[in-house]
């Protein structure tokens, strides 16, 4: 039992991934599964195909490890965060489908929140904001819909989950109804202080607390599987960024890892003690181990990837994802081409759910390769943006150095650009597969075949370091164009 099973459960699709003894990838398997848009800022799954896609790779990687249930010391979850579901106790069948964490219809009812002054309690108490991308409207939207639930709920005939609770309660035959902190501290209905779910949030949103999963540490017995034929331990589970976080080995104050996949999430390290941001970032439980929790400041940006994913599909200015550097690479710089992606409105540090994205300084010479330029650029700009936030609150340092992952970072002129947006050197580590390693390290660790936080820390490998290169005077202005882009995206 020296095999540890990853479940990567994404935005866009589920992979299942086999670490051996000594932390290396020895299988995987990966399944999309469709994305549903029913009006203008609605974004759902349905959790059955969330649920098929989750035990089909399961199954097919360990198959491909040549393994069985007796060869995995446990399983570790990693999932898309804010995600909501509801689900009755007797059947497990779902009361419509997820609202992913994408989704913005919930923005009229934070406005009016927000306007009676309830921000202030949800800060306090949650480190978060009123916005819709995070779970308690979701669910308070669910609830709405079906005459009766909330009554239901309260006599625990209904059931909330983020997608981690939801796949536990799947994998485990509706035994066990659990969460994890990190993925609990993402609902706005999760007080950071006291590690429990806050009676005056749950009031506030309409939220019966009995509908709530119990909450874990990161690392904890989960509960067990049968879906390999025999019992497996699930062991580890962190929402998608804070195993990240941890596979990035971030374990000290000051250290910084940004995940570029779908959205861009940055996270900051700030100890046993939390940071309220005075910047409109998020304050967030990093970890919870042995019952200690570390914190962290945290800017979401909602489009980072998802840019690349337009140049493809919808501009199909490009054939693939890796067609965009050599593009950007190519194009005319002093142009200036600004792309501002809000195309499902403006995260961290603005928090602007109807402002739209829009394009700047366009000539007759502007072609593909500017497009591409300016769409790359804006992930490194609004990566900016959340690195001013976050020294601007008093974390970080000069010496920061931002660690990356996802996706986008196998392009070697994007992560040049960010490092000379940035001015700060970018590390990308060798095991680019960051998420699911931190899933894995936490079930491997509480299993005893893993290594402590130390020890793991002492593994971490760098592929490359990009350092700086652009000038002083190049990476202002470059900027003060971003800014003013952005002035003018939110007045229209």
């Amino acid at each position: 039992m020296s095999h540890i099973v990853a479940i990567d459960q994404g935005t866009t699709s589920s992979r299942a991934i086999v670490f051996d003894s000594k932390m290396r990838p020895v299988a995987s398997a990966q399944q999309e599964f469709p994305q549903y848009y029913p009006a203008s800022g609605h974004v759902e799954h349905d959790p059955e195909e969330i649920w098929d896609s989750v035990e089909a790779t399961l199954r097919q990687a360990v198959e491909k490890a040549g393994l069985n249930a007796a060869d995995i010391a446990g399983i570790g979850i990693t999932n898309q965060r804010e995600t909501t579901l509801v689900w009755e106790r007797d059947t497990g069948k779902c009361l419509g489908r997820a609202i992913v964490w994408q989704d913005r219809r919930t923005a009229a009812f934070c406005a009016k929140l927000r306007d009676e002054g309830h921000e202030d309690l949800v800060a306090s108490t949650a480190g978060l904001l009123l916005d819709p991308y995070f779970s308690a409207t979701k669910l308070a939207w669910i609830l709405d819909q079906h005459d009766g639930s909330r009554e239901r709920a309260a006599k625990g005939e209904l059931l909330f989950g983020t997608v981690d609770s939801f796949l536990i309660w799947r994998l485990t035959g509706g035994k066990r109804h659990v969460t994890e902190a990190t993925n609990a501290s993402r609902t706005a209905l999760f007080d950071i202080d006291t590690q429990d779910w806050s009676p005056e949030l749950c009031k506030l949103f309409g939220i019966p607390m009995e509908m709530l999963p119990e909450v874990l540490d990161c690392a904890a017995e989960f509960g067990e599987t049968e879906l390999l034929g025999a019992p497996v331990r699930i062991l580890g589970v962190a929402g998608d960024q804070q195993a990240a976080t941890l596979g990035q080995a971030c374990f000290q104050p000051g250290m910084m890892k940004s995940t570029y996949g779908t959205g861009c999430f940055a996270l900051m390290n700030t100890g046993p003690d939390r940071v309220s941001s005075q910047n409109r970032l998020l304050t967030t439980v990093a970890y919870r181990l042995d019952g200690q929790v570390t914190y962290a400041l945290e800017g979401s940006i909602f489009i980072a990837g998802a840019v690349v994913q337009w140049l493809r599909d919808a501009l199909q200015i490009i054939g693939s994802a890796d067609e965009s550097g050599p593009l950007a690479e190519a194009a005319d710089a002093a142009q200036g081409v600004t792309l501002v992606p809000a195309f499902t409105g403006l995260g961290a540090p603005y928090w602007a759910p109807d402002c739209r994205g829009a394009v700047f300084g366009l000539t007759r010479g502007s072609g593909r390769a500017e497009f591409a330029r300016a769409a790359l650029e804006s992930v490194a700009f609004q990566t900016r943006d959340l690195w001013e936030a976050m020294r601007a609150d008093g974390a970080g340092s000069d010496d920061t150095v931002l660690r990356v992952d996802g996706g986008m970072v196998a392009s070697d002129w994007t992560m040049q650009r960010l490092s000379d947006v940035l001015g700060a050197p970018v590390d990308r580590p060798v095991m680019a597969e960051t998420t699911a390693l931190g899933a894995a390290w936490l079930a491997g660790m509480r299993a005893g075949v893993y290594p402590d936080a130390e020890g793991f820390a002492a593994m971490w490998a760098l592929d490359r370091r990009f350092e700086p290169q652009s000038d002083e005077d190049s990476r202002t202005s470059d900027y003060a164009r971003w800014k003013r882009a952005v002035d003018a995206a939110l007045a229209f």
